[in-house]
């Protein structure tokens, strides 16, 4: 036993000593480690959120840059709104008054536009969170009328009508008249007529009635309702709210 206890401590004795500045090295060498490990995840966590983000704007809110004056007074150039995606998912379809955010193409632009597909992707991803502007295609407009409504501008009052009753539209840009173009059409079933609430600054469907589409958007285009402003902090909150189409008439045989 005494034996066995001198040879363990012979040994431990002539283990050599570590110099003065490898403790220090491997001190450092484990710091870096413990750096990297933390860094990675802190990239993981980020990409995770990206990812979450993006996802949830996909599918449920995205936020939407807005890049004109076309809804002044409604909504300002620069302001972020929150688009619910899923408003129209589960059966529901656009309502008269609403403002919704719709891919444009075939209706207000030309099909067939070419486009770089890696800078598509990136000004995508940029755009579905709200950090710049959106894509060309996509517009926001208020519905004034849906499938099978007869909308008219104007009457002897200078008042757009749907159905035969005239709109008193609150919401439009103080001074505008409801239309300086004429037209009268009745919206094909399944299709919207859209207007801007800033009338002399948008082109909307009244532009676009002689081209193929015909001035409509089919209802399958509507991305999502602007539901709620997320910016600027002094104007967050719900989308104010119209009554101008409580007293419309459904449309019928004499509306079409």
């Amino acid at each position: 036993m005494d034996t066995q206890a001198e040879l363990q401590e012979r040994d431990l004795s002539s283990a050599p000593d570590p110099g003065p500045g490898e403790g220090s090295r491997s001190s450092r060498v484990r710091d870096r480690i413990a750096g990297l490990r933390s860094w990675r995840g802190v990239l993981a966590l980020g990409a995770v959120c990206a990812v979450f983000v993006l996802l949830f704007s996909t599918f449920v809110v995205q936020p939407f840059l807005i890049p004109s004056g076309s809804m002044e007074r409604t909504l300002r150039v620069g302001d972020r709104v929150l688009v619910n995606k899923l408003a129209y998912r589960f059966g529901g379809e656009p309502r008269r008054g609403d403002v919704v955010v719709f891919d444009g193409t075939g209706s207000f632009v030309r099909e067939g536009a070419e486009q770089n597909p890696v800078t598509a992707l990136l000004h995508g991803a940029a755009a579905s969170l709200g950090l710049t502007e959106p894509a060309e295609t996509d517009f926001v407009k208020r519905v004034v009328g849906v499938g099978g409504d007869r909308v008219v501008c104007c009457d002897a009052r200078g008042r757009i009508e749907v159905n035969g009753r005239p709109l008193d539209e609150d919401y439009l840009f103080p001074g505008d008249a409801a239309s300086k173009v004429p037209f009268d059409i009745v919206v094909p079933e399944g299709t919207l007529w859209m207007m801007g609430d800033h009338r002399s600054r948008s082109r909307d469907s009244r532009d676009h009635l002689g081209e193929p589409g015909g001035g409509v958007v089919p209802v399958d285009r509507v991305i999502g309702r602007v539901d709620w402003f997320g910016w600027p902090l002094g104007r967050v909150g719900s989308l104010p709210g119209t009554a101008a189409f409580d007293a419309v008439p459904a449309p019928g045989p004499s509306h079409g």
